[in-house]
């Protein structure tokens, strides 16, 4: 369970509040939608969940299963089960994904205490979940996310995420840049992945996603802070009404 309380954060650089006193709840085997406009703190919460060094918390705490994860670094985190999808996802010249998917993968299975996999029980499972995504398992042999469309880019994430197992996936509008095909498989892909013992948080501007990745709870954020939650018919209303009317109320 992810659970945020009363969270600060601010860019580390120049020191600009982003996130001003967050609070959020997503239980194990729920899937929540974070929406809001441009620049309401949506990308930047993904960040901070996932520790990323150029923010910085100034109050409050993220819990995951109870045990707070603010002192910890993203690698610990990752280990810990925090698995963040990107909007733009990095390029690693000279890193086969393949190599990527097999080094990400022994870690994990190291921190969790699990045996290392043999390379034919490696390559069964990549095979399998790649299969799942159309995932051209010659696209696995390029340098990650080098040369890929923005689609292929979308569905290697989803890959790693389905490969990695994590007890947090983070989205961060994973739908951008995707047309309505490519849109389908990744959120197949995200709906396989739903467990009683796994939180998801999905973070997006537009209703779309949410037609095939259908969530349990919405929470609209602005001005880094949650001012409304609901079930799914709150995305369907902001999809009607946009935010400004919802957005005046709670200033």
């Amino acid at each position: 369970m992810l659970e945020i309380r009363n969270l600060h954060a601010r860019i580390a650089e120049d020191g600009t509040e982003i996130i001003r006193g967050l609070n959020l709840t997503v239980k194990n085997g729920e899937v929540a939608a974070i929406m809001g406009p441009n620049g309401s703190g949506k990308s930047t919460l993904s960040y901070v969940i996932a520790g990323r060094e150029d923010y910085e918390v100034t109050e409050g705490d993220i819990l995951l299963d109870g045990e707070s994860i603010l002192g910890l670094d993203p690698a610990e985190r990752a280990a810990k089960g925090v698995f963040l999808a990107f909007q733009y996802p990095m390029e690693i010249p000279g890193v086969a994904t393949m190599q990527f998917l097999k080094a990400a993968m022994g870690a994990q299975r190291k921190a969790r205490g699990e045996a290392e996999l043999s390379p034919g029980e490696f390559l069964k499972k990549v095979r399998e979940a790649a299969a799942s995504l159309q995932v051209d398992m010659a696209m696995l042999k390029r340098p990650v996310n080098v040369g890929f469309s923005g689609g292929e880019k979308k569905r290697a994430e989803i890959l790693q995420m389905k490969l990695l197992e994590p007890t947090l996936a983070v989205l961060d509008e994973t739908d951008s840049g995707l047309d309505i095909d490519a849109l389908k498989i990744v959120a197949d892909g995200v709906n396989a992945l739903r467990a009683p013992d796994r939180a998801v948080v999905v973070i997006t501007h537009y209703q779309r996603l949410l037609d095939h990745i259908v969530p349990d709870t919405v929470h609209v954020l602005s001005k880094g802070r949650i001012i409304k939650s609901g079930d799914k018919s709150l995305a369907l209303e902001l999809e009607e009404q946009g935010y400004a009317d919802l957005i005046g109320k709670a200033a």
